[in-house]
């Protein structure tokens, strides 16, 4: 079996524990359709929020997504660059990813506080209308990027979502004190 299930690095999430995917799907390549991911956040949600509660749930899903984002932002974003430039970047690397069309609101320079918006969201786009926000993962995920550029904490929340009758998702981020 291999190491590093044995050893437990799962416990511990890197970016590095992702592994070689290229060389691990030669043939099946490194994108799935966009049900596989929707499959298992929703599954982990459920079953989280049926052993947990909705609000623990909803607060680990939130939490995951602020590790990738950390990790996702040390290892696949510019953090040395000028805001407009990093955003910029931020919001092609979004696209390219297929996560999501991001789109800046507004952003306040002097107290870092953005309200972003996601088109076409990984998460969401499609999914029947509730009425309430499902994007936890994305407030996390958004919360740790910020974070890692900027060197301040975020709280990320989202205000509407394609689940909550929104054609596009938005989040307001404002930085802790």
């Amino acid at each position: 079996m291999d190491k590093i299930a044995l050893s437990g690095a799962y416990v511990n999430f890197h970016w590095e524990n992702l592994g070689d995917i290229k060389v691990g799907r030669p043939n099946l390549g490194t994108e799935v359709p966009v049900v596989v991911y929707r499959v298992f956040e929703y599954a982990m949600y459920d079953v989280l929020a049926h052993r947990l509660g909705t609000d623990l749930a909803k607060e680990i899903i939130r939490s995951a997504g602020y590790k990738a984002g950390k990790e996702f932002a040390q290892h696949v974003l510019n953090l040395d660059r000028d805001v407009d430039t990093f955003l910029a970047d931020l919001t092609e690397t979004l696209l390219t990813l297929k996560i999501g069309v991001l789109r800046v609101e507004k952003l306040n320079r002097q107290t870092g506080e953005i309200v972003l918006t996601i088109g076409e969201d990984l998460d969401c786009s499609g999914l029947p209308v509730t009425g309430e926000v499902v994007c936890h993962y994305d407030e996390g995920f958004l919360s740790g990027i910020l974070e890692e550029y900027t060197h301040r904490k975020y709280d990320v929340r989202e205000v509407d979502c394609w689940a909550s009758g929104y054609k596009s998702c938005r989040f307001r981020g404002t930085p802790k004190i």
